[in-house]
């Protein structure tokens, strides 16, 4: 890029009277800074333009401009101690599992290093992968003890170092678990007249990272990260004896081994839903993570017998390190501004403009707790938008050939995340070392999350920006209505939902909690009345990092449609132990709480519309009906994909859930070869079921049906379908069964449905 402008807020929800700070990084001298209200965000002549309201604010027009950068990678600091500072001899051992070893820049394993002065010890691997034991004294002697072979990757090996004050002798193990005759990754190299080490007064212990680099604005990255993962890391105050050695390796705790002489022992296997890292040694040295490693990983004394951390949690002593992890940029804030008393709830943006970059940093501002201010709930999925944060693996043309009928056309802003690796990835996304990213955090730049963005496999809005076709739609048909978040759902509960006779999805809902599920049942019970107005909804299991609530953790499990597998054994969130992969594998299908559940994808440039079903001419469904001819195509037009019925869809199922009294209203067809069913569906591979215009499944269904105390639910199965309301000035037919529903729903009378057999 010739020049940068990116910002992001340190909230994402906010309710008036709160303060909210804003954290941009540009290489422009100024910006101006200007408040909006999005409403409608898609340019495409064919629909209303973009629409945007500039809020009064009492911010100032221009801010000095300043580039911040994010440093990415994982790894441990443990604050220097006296322990530490006092040790002559020592010894230091881990089981290590790396996944890039040859790097080509030496990674840290145990390291209390001062790259400045060249002082202090530790244990890396090296450029090429083999085991380094380093000893510096700070005068520019540095020792460096090497095994010169390189461990092999994805494999555990026993890792230790051991120094002999008194004797200036040195020790390097390298032994692999499975260890072979001759194998050529094993050593142990024994070196004498080694020089002394140093420890620099004030230099942190690092696990995972060789050093320190500290900014003049005193912000730390870490230097040598290390790729993969380490399990029960220690140091002792002696050098142990070769048989000492070997105990360690077979089994026996550094306190069994020796007492007396144990600094820190630390035990990954505990805190493992925090960032805590605990030392069970003597005095408690314990470490923080930083930048959100994956923890709840199996151990290297794994034995496949236990797939529940909880169940043995001594199995999951290992922290699974990467070099492009992020958690929070720790940008400083720029400005801040505090949102008015009485301001309508909506979809905000700072609107930042330099001479030649344009960015939005935007926000939800809902009403104060309890005091809803409309008769209409929009619950914006912003737990897909995290998911979706920053995504970059799937922009290939191989991955597009199969399920797009065009040409792949990137935004220019995935040109500007291409960049910026530094800015973290999503969990669609696979690290350099090609393990899932399993974590994402809010507190970061996020390009998807810009009315402007355009989503490489529709080239039209989806996610952040698409759900603003809903709120214009909303605008032009005078309803008035409060926006709240999935976060707010998740914390607060059915609390929030109770206050609004209706609440309406955004159009692709696809990841959701316990608690927010919880929340959407308990409200319908009670005689709510949701409107899911998108495809593939509440599918993914997610959570929400208790001690950290801007990070969201997804396991992908190793079932159904998937970007990556989780490694065996690790399919259990970290953060709150519960079991990922998909609620349908849970027992918990979408078709239940909303009729329908994901069936197919596909991104073609040609979705159909529905047609009706006998089910739309049930006395129940009339309401839903009134004004739309019996043989009237519905949504054949459309922003997106060019129809209602597109992207990604659903169906009903009632062997997946779908309750009995559900009508079926309408049904899509004649789908292309490039819309394909999902793979959960299928137990055995079949041609002719698998492609799409074979495909019986591929489809998306429109359904009603009542909940108890007059409550009710619509759903329409498709992802573009809130694409279309906009379609002929808001006069089509899928504006008015969206209008027919909300106007019924909103009166809350509904036709009482028949029982079975009646």
């Amino acid at each position: 890029m010739d020049s940068e402008l990116i910002g992001y807020t340190d909230k994402f929800s906010v309710t008036p009277g709160e303060r909210l700070h804003f954290m941009v990084s540009t290489t422009a001298p100024t910006y101006r800074v200007t408040l909006v209200r999005l409403i409608h965000a898609d340019s495409n002549p064919n629909g209303p333009g973009l629409k945007e309201e500039i809020v009064e604010s009492r911010l100032e027009p221009t801010y000095p401009g300043r580039r911040q950068i994010a440093c990415c990678g994982s790894y441990v600091v443990v604050e220097d101690s006296p322990e530490l500072e006092r040790l002559s001899s020592i010894t230091l051992q881990a089981w290590i599992y790396p996944t890039t070893p040859r790097k080509g820049e030496p990674q840290g394993l145990i390291a209390q290093w001062s790259s400045a002065v060249e002082a202090g010890f530790g244990i890396f691997l090296g450029e090429q992968g083999d085991l380094q034991f380093w000893l510096g004294d700070g005068t520019g002697h540095v020792e460096r003890i090497c095994t010169g072979k390189p461990v092999r990757p994805r494999e555990w090996c026993f890792v230790a170092a051991v120094y002999d004050a008194s004797k200036r002798e040195a020790s390097v193990y390298q032994l692999p678990q499975r260890a072979w005759p001759e194998d050529s990754a094993a050593a142990i190299v024994r070196h004498a007249a080694c020089g002394s080490f140093r420890s620099h007064h004030r230099t942190p212990l690092l696990i995972a990272a060789a050093s320190l680099q500290i900014s003049r604005s005193r912000k730390a990255a870490g230097q040598g990260i290390y790729n993969g993962k380490i399990d029960s890391p220690c140091i002792l105050s002696r050098a142990l004896a070769p048989s000492e050695v070997e105990s360690l390796r077979q089994g026996l705790s550094p306190a069994e081994v020796d007492r007396e002489a144990v600094v820190a022992a630390w035990d990954f296997s505990a805190d493992m839903g925090s960032h805590r890292v605990s030392d069970s040694g003597p005095h408690r040295l314990h470490g923080r993570a930083i930048n959100m490693p994956a923890r709840a990983m199996t151990g290297h004394n794994w034995t496949a017998r236990n797939h529940d951390p909880k169940a043995a949690p001594n199995e999951y002593g290992a922290i699974h390190f990467h070099d492009d992890d992020l958690e929070d940029a720790g940008w400083e804030a720029d400005f801040a501004w505090e949102v008015p008393e009485g301001l309508r709830s909506g979809i905000y943006a700072a609107r930042l403009n330099s001479a030649d970059r344009e960015d939005y940093v935007p926000f939800v501002v809902r009403p104060k707790r309890g005091q809803p201010a409309a008769p209409v709930a929009v619950l914006l999925p912003s737990l897909t938008y995290l998911a979706y944060a920053n995504q970059r693996i799937e922009i290939t043309p191989d991955h597009a050939s199969g399920v797009r009928d065009r040409e792949l056309r990137l935004d220019p802003l995935d040109d500007d995340l291409a960049a910026h690796r530094e800015l973290g990835m999503s969990i669609y996304d696979r690290h350099r070392d090609g393990s899932g990213c399993c974590y994402s955090s809010r507190l970061r730049p996020i390009i998807g999350l810009r009315p402007n963005y355009r989503y490489w496999l529709v080239g039209a809005p989806r996610h952040f920006a698409a759900d603003l076709y809903l709120i214009d739609w909303l605008e032009n048909k005078g309803f008035v209505y409060d926006v709240f978040t999935d976060e707010d759902l998740h914390f607060e509960g059915k609390g929030l939902l109770q206050q609004y006779p209706v609440v309406l999805t955004g159009t692709h809902p696809e990841y959701t909690t316990a608690a927010m599920l919880d929340a959407l049942q308990e409200y319908l019970d009670e005689g709510g009345h949701l409107m899911y107005l998108g495809g593939n909804g509440f599918y993914w299991v997610a959570s929400l990092d208790p001690g950290k609530p801007h990070v969201m953790e997804v396991r992908r499990g190793m079932a159904g449609s998937r970007d990556w597998s989780s490694a065996h054994g690790e399919c259990y969130h970290s953060t709150t132990g519960e079991l990922g992969g998909h609620w349908r594998f849970r027992g918990r299908p979408p078709n239940a709480l909303v009729g329908v559940g994901f069936t197919a994808m596909g991104w073609d440039g040609a979705a159909p519309g529905y047609s009706r079903k006998p089910g739309s001419f049930d006395p129940r469904a009339a309401f839903i009906f009134e004004g739309i001819a019996a043989n009237e195509t519905i949504g054949d037009f459309g922003l997106v994909l060019g129809g209602a019925a597109g992207d990604e869809l659903d169906r009903l199922d009632y062997a997946l859930g779908t309750p009995a009294h559900t009508l079926l209203l309408a049904s899509s067809s004649g789908h292309s070869r490039f819309v394909l069913p999902v793979i959960e569906d299928f137990t055995q591979i079949n041609a002719g079921l698998m492609t799409g215009d074979h495909g019986a499944n591929v489809r998306a269904d429109m359904v009603y049906f009542e909940t108890p105390r007059e409550g009710g639910v619509f759903s329409t199965g498709s992802i573009t379908w809130c694409g279309s309301l906009s379609h002929n000035r808001y006069d089509n037919n899928v504006s008015r069964i969206t209008e027919n529903v909300l106007k019924q729903f909103l009166a809350g009378s509904l036709q009482p449905r028949s029982e079975p057999g009646s």
